[in-house]
């Protein structure tokens, strides 16, 4: 899927194109990616973690990944693979699979790096891998006591974010069974 890692530059052009380069910004390998921050910040790249499931991505996916960015020069996903969403949420999610999920996040600007954090793995594992400056989540990701653990010994900071949704993707699923329309959505001039 990633096709030969080993064979590429560490850091090119196509982490910070436009194009979502897919092939590029989709790394497996947790090893190879604290090379790539390693290499980022050897030029003093501001490296920023998030992660989530990203299923049937929306307007507060984007705006989340966007203000994301915004803490840093070096924005790195990890997408919940369709295993451990399916053990969190139930047997019929994700609605979206996660090759679709991986690749719609590609294509989100500012995003560098894309991954796939999977079932039964250390607790932490990519939060330890990137090491990264800031590490951004949503209010109910995580305790006041795993943030204080968090930056004492993982990452130089942790933000946390409201979500920037008006409707879940649970909720908008909801509707979808229900047959309910969506809300006409109020347009701002902030948006």
């Amino acid at each position: 899927m990633a096709g030969n890692a080993e064979n590429r530059p560490l850091v090119s052009r196509g982490f910070f194109a436009d194009a979502s380069n897919f092939e590029l910004r989709y790394v497996q390998d947790y090893e190879r990616i604290k090379e790539i921050v390693s290499a980022l910040r050897a030029v003093d790249y501001r490296i920023v973690l998030t992660n989530g499931s990203f299923d049937i991505l929306h307007e507060g996916h984007s705006m989340y990944l966007e203000a994301c960015r915004g803490f840093g020069d070096f924005l790195i996903v990890g997408i919940d693979s369709d295993e451990k969403i399916r053990a969190r949420k139930g047997p019929h999610r994700p609605a979206v699979p996660e090759i679709e999920r991986l690749r719609m996040v590609t294509h989100q600007r500012g995003v560098g790096l894309v991954t796939l954090k999977h079932l039964n793995r250390p607790k932490w594992e990519l939060i330890k891998a990137v090491r990264p400056d800031v590490l951004v989540a949503t209010a109910e990701t995580y305790t006041p006591a795993e943030i204080e653990e968090l930056e004492s010994h993982y990452c130089g900071e942790v933000r946390v974010l409201e979500r920037m949704a008006t409707i879940s993707t649970s909720a908008r699923l909801r509707r979808i069974q229900l047959g309910l329309a969506e809300p006409e959505p109020r347009v701002t001039a902030d948006r």
